[in-house]
């Protein structure tokens, strides 16, 4: 059958009952059957009356950013997942009684009725080698390619020494790199230097600010050109 709707309450119990003991909808890692039934749900269940409902879709919140990377088919309907018969007795009055040998698990266990502490166990050591796997997956940081113009007062500024002063800045998260002396008219020529630069930790306001206080050779500087690597 699967899931049916996930806007009454009659189809939110049927979500919240089938992530009684499950993490996912399907398997023990984050797929397109979550993004799907994900999307589906058009607002965070309420968690007094849906807990399971309600962690399941905080947590799947949080891979928001990688829905489309996520493994199976997007294709599919959030209603190709769930249980295979309907598990919500819509009219508990007209349930059969349960035979005393019936091993089916009872999905309106009283709010008071703890989950299975095996079931717990094996859920939180998944989820646990799930976040340090995730964990290790550093993601690279962020990188610029960025042309500095380094303007001298008049043509007898000692272009060598302007260079040296401007290599000498260190800084973590940059990489000087080529650079070549272009004419700017009247015998002066402009240092134009290129540099890698770590998006997080290197501010090229920053950097020029620095190199602008070399006062005896510098007077402006200028970013002739900025690309993301």
């Amino acid at each position: 059958m699967g899931f049916t709707d996930f806007v009454s309450d009659s189809g939110l119990t049927l979500l919240n009952n089938w992530l009684k003991t499950r993490s996912y909808i399907v398997g023990y890692h984050p797929s397109q059957a979550d993004v799907v039934s994900f999307k589906a749900v058009k607002e965070a269940p309420n968690p007094a009356t849906f807990p399971h409902a309600f962690r399941w879709y905080r947590h799947i919140a949080s891979y928001e950013s990688e829905f489309s990377s996520l493994p199976g088919d997007p294709s599919k309907e959030y209603t190709a997942y769930g249980p295979e018969v309907n598990e919500l007795t819509i009219n508990p009055a007209k349930a059969p009684e349960k035979e005393e040998d019936d091993d089916d698990v009872d999905l309106f266990g009283s709010d008071e009725e703890e989950e299975d502490p095996e079931a717990v166990r094996v859920r939180e050591e998944r989820l646990a080698e799930y976040r340090k796997k995730k964990e290790g997956k550093a993601k690279p940081a962020a990188k610029s390619i960025v042309t500095l113009d380094v303007k001298p007062w008049d043509d007898e500024t000692d272009m060598k020494e302007l260079e040296a002063n401007v290599r000498a800045i260190e800084q973590e998260g940059l990489v000087w790199g080529g650079s070549k002396l272009v004419a700017v008219g009247f015998g002066i020529k402009k240092l134009q230097i290129n540099l890698v630069v770590e998006d997080d930790k290197v501010s090229t306001d920053d950097l020029q600010q620095k190199i602008e206080e070399d006062e005896d050779h510098v007077q402006s500087t200028d970013v002739a050109a900025m690309q993301k690597l």
